[in-house]
């Protein structure tokens, strides 16, 4: 999408000549405000769908910024909230008018309530919990309503505390207990002396939260937090980037990421694992999951971790990132409530371990290929030698020469990436034809085409796809449904992205700009459309053959975000269907018949039921006895899907005979890479299907098609 990047930028700062905009003729020169500003004009010339900065987008920011910088509701008083209300329906009106007088008013009152919060929370944990007392903590701040008075104040961080702090107090009890186990001669320390070195854990994580962080916060980065939630009311992934984000994400883009391997966000007052990075410490480990929530992190020299509940997510993530080869162990809560120390060392990793990568597997006499595609990556410095099209072409070639009779396709947990890249790849199984169409506000349709006749795989072929593929993903999976050249294996949806978005560099919106940097802005400018003119927004890209997933009942789509682009649909392009001949209805059938009586897939709906169930349990005890009641009822509960992991089919897979010809030369590990992921192809219950589906395909008795012509 980089020509439309240099469409969008060159009709912006034709607006702003044609305004004759420089930073000495704006209203007031001062940074925030000519921030403010650059990013509306930006959003209102650029968005692919912009909203009107009125009464009713006045109201949506004023609560979401609140509860962004206070949701917990531990720093605001009623008070405090009823003197905000004054600026309820006027937040519009002093963005037109580049003022920010309702930032001032709540960071101002913010920065107060901090300090007095330290005051708080000192005085909280100087004094021991009284872990026999009955009482219970709401872990939903949706559920609770600001405190009136101080009295409130302290009772309400005095719970949070305390529930912070009853996990420090079962750990150390549980260390008591083994180093006892381990030798009968040892002395245990006194209940009360574990009680307070619990609360100095947690004493010590805050002191470092405030002093360390809180307090370096600048009012440029309290700023830029009231920026990005302006920019977010227009949708989920357009989001502003400091000028210290926007070094971060370049960083990120230069090829190298240093630590454990795990994407994070931040969710309410928790940091979430969103993705692990194929290759990378935490993916080698196989013990940190998608959706996992980190509590704690200690390094391998410190003795107590640090809690990084309520941290900014920047926060959090310098204590988990650091030098390869140093070790960190992350207490984590799992998605079935259950807690559980994981220790990962430290590593540099490499993208090069996120690009495409095949395996052989022999099934009843007949050879099949797997491809795994973690994303659609692509270097556009580059894009002859580095693009995901490029390599999946390679992969099907040494495939080919293995005798491969269908291929295999798995897209899951394949957020997207570059639109060119995909349209490639689709291009790899059809002739030619229309791939995917893109629509930017006020302008025709674009057809983005396959113009290369030439096919290197026209053989059977499988998609797997689950709640977590986007974006490219859905591009290339709804390609080939719509073409009826592929079968889509997974949940009942995919993720549902169909926008696409661009990284504007803001300092390229001025002339003279002597403010300083203004950083970068994301911004959703186009959205994407399947070739028969629906779009994945929202709906994203139905499977053929529906299974159940460990994300089947947990809100992790587009869907379930703030603020998302609604569904639509356009003209579909003029293509014609696969003229293959297999009979895809007769192997969707057989696939439905054979996953409505498998045992592992009811028990996988179960757990995913189990789970969801847990995270709606919001409500917690804060007695000991009752904490430890449910902690060891979540553990024996959970035993009852031992199977899931225990898993295991007849299949076995193996690398090319290209890739064995590399293991002599290697340096990076890359037979024991391998070797670990043939093991978890050969105990993936999808995969098993999926090559089942193949073989049905191979095996069925052909059937002439016609190709049928769908024009506009």
């Amino acid at each position: 999408m980089k020509r439309n990047y240099k469409v969008l930028l060159l009709l912006v700062l034709l607006a702003f000549a044609s305004c004759s905009f420089t930073t000495k003729k704006f209203e007031n020169p001062d940074k925030d405000k000519l921030l403010i500003q650059v990013i509306t004009f930006v959003l209102e010339q650029g968005h692919f769908d912009p909203i009107d900065f009125d009464d009713k987008f006045s109201e949506e920011l004023f609560k979401d910024y609140l509860d962004i910088v206070d949701p917990v509701k531990r720093y605001f008083y009623k008070s405090d909230y009823a003197e905000f209300e004054q600026y309820k329906y006027l937040i519009d009106d002093e963005i037109k008018a580049t003022q920010i007088n309702f930032f001032n008013v709540v960071n101002d009152r913010m920065l107060k309530r901090i300090e007095e919060a330290k005051e708080i929370y000192k005085d909280v944990l100087s004094k021991p919990f009284d872990y026999s007392k009955d009482e219970m903590f709401e872990t939903n701040y949706e559920h609770t309503d600001y405190v009136k008075n101080k009295a409130e104040m302290r009772e309400r961080w005095r719970k949070q505390l305390k529930f912070s702090t009853l996990s420090n107090y079962d750990d150390l009890l549980e260390q008591e207990r083994k180093a006892k186990a381990k030798d009968p001669a040892y002395v245990m320390k006194k209940d009360s002396e574990i009680e307070k070195e619990a609360r100095e854990s947690t004493l010590k994580s805050l002191n470092i939260y405030f002093e360390d962080f809180v307090d370096d916060q600048t009012r440029e980065d309290w700023f830029a937090i009231y920026v990005n939630t302006i920019v977010e009311e227009f949708d989920p992934h357009t989001y502003y980037l400091a000028p210290k984000s926007k070094e971060d994400f370049d960083e990120r883009m230069s090829g190298k990421l240093e630590g454990i391997g795990a994407r994070l966000q931040k969710r309410m007052d928790y940091i979430k694992v969103i993705e692990l990075i194929s290759g990378g410490p935490a993916w080698r480990g196989k013990e940190l999951e998608v959706e996992d929530l980190i509590l704690k992190v200690k390094q391998e020299d410190e003795d107590l971790p640090v809690n990084i509940v309520g941290m900014r997510i920047n926060d959090a993530i310098k204590y988990i990132k650091g030098p390869k080869g140093t070790k960190v162990t992350l207490t984590v809560k799992k998605v079935d409530g259950t807690i559980k120390d994981i220790t990962i060392t430290r590593d540099i990793i490499e993208l090069a371990e996120t690009y495409a990568k095949s395996a052989v597997v022999k099934k009843d006499g007949m050879t099949f290929g797997v491809i795994d595609l973690p994303s659609f990556y692509v270097d556009f410095k580059d894009y002859k030698n580095i693009n995901a099209a490029k390599d999946v072409k390679a992969e099907i070639e040494r495939l080919k020469k293995e005798g491969i009779e269908g291929l295999v396709l798995d897209l899951r947990n394949n957020g997207g990436g570059s639109l060119p890249a995909v349209v490639d790849m689709a291009g790899l199984f059809i002739e030619d034809g229309p791939v995917v169409q893109v629509r930017s506000t006020g302008q025709p349709k674009e057809v983005l085409k396959d113009r290369d006749k030439s096919i290197s795989w026209d053989g059977p072929l499988v998609i797997l796809v689950n709640e977590i593929s986007a974006s490219a993903s859905e591009i290339m999976s709804a390609a080939m449904q719509d073409y009826k050249r592929a079968i889509i294996i997974g949940g009942k949806q995919t993720y549902g992205k169909g926008t696409v978005q661009n990284v504007i560099n803001l300092n390229n919106m001025l002339r003279n700009n002597t403010s300083g940097d203004l950083g970068a802005l994301a911004v959703t400018t186009q959205k994407y459309y399947r070739i028969n003119g629906g779009s994945v927004q929202l709906e994203g890209v139905k499977s053929d053959v529906n299974l159940p997933g460990r994300f089947s009942f947990i809100d992790v789509g587009e869907k379930d975000k703030d603020n998302p682009l609604p569904w639509d649909e356009i003209d579909p392009a003029e293509y014609k269907t696969w003229s293959g001949v297999f009979d895809f209805e007769n192997a969707i059938k057989k696939s439905k018949m054979r996953m409505s009586n498998n045992p592992q897939l009811k028990l996988i709906e179960e757990n995913a039921k189990w789970v969801k169930s847990k995270i709606d349990e919001t409500l917690v005890p804060l007695s000991f006895k009752k904490y430890k009641e449910n902690l060891d009822l979540n553990e024996e509960e959970a035993k009852r899907f031992d199977a899931l992991t225990n898993y295991t089919t007849n299949l076995t897979f193996d690398s090319t005979s290209y890739e064995k010809s590399l293991f002599q030369k290697d340096t990076t590990d890359l037979k024991e890479k391998r070797e670990r992921w043939h093991e978890s192809l050969s105990k993936d219950i999808y995969i098993e299907e999926a090559l089942n589906v193949l073989e049905d395909l191979k095996t069925s008795s052909p059937i002439k098609k016609v190709a049928a012509a769908v024009k506009n």
